[in-house]
């Protein structure tokens, strides 16, 4: 095993599959913003999370890094992590969708 795939297995994961939709963007978001500079964390996904990653590099500009360790077809592993803590933060206001909101 090769020292970056050792480190990659040692990462946390968040696998968002099980979890419903409208629920995935604010739980990555809150696990974003916990990290301390130079934590990461391992997203798991059914699809390619590239919207994610524009919402991420938006709201903490100069503090994101986003590298793919599995592309598809069924399973898209992305390490994210941050690299700065800048303090500068656009806030976004998620809200949680009812069914009066669909």
């Amino acid at each position: 095993m090769s020292d970056s795939s050792q480190s990659n297995e040692q990462l946390e994961s968040l696998d968002v599959r099980v979890i419903p939709p409208a629920q995935r963007h604010p739980m990555i978001f809150q696990r974003f913003a916990a990290l301390p500079e130079g934590g990461s964390f391992v997203l798991v996904n059914d699809h390619d999370p590239k919207p994610l990653y524009y919402q991420l590099s938006f709201e903490y500009a100069g503090e994101l890094a986003w590298d793919y360790l599995e592309q598809g077809p069924r399973v898209w592993r992305v390490r994210i992590g941050r690299t700065a803590s800048t303090g500068r933060r656009r806030t976004v206001a998620l809200h949680r969708v009812t069914k009066e909101a669909e």
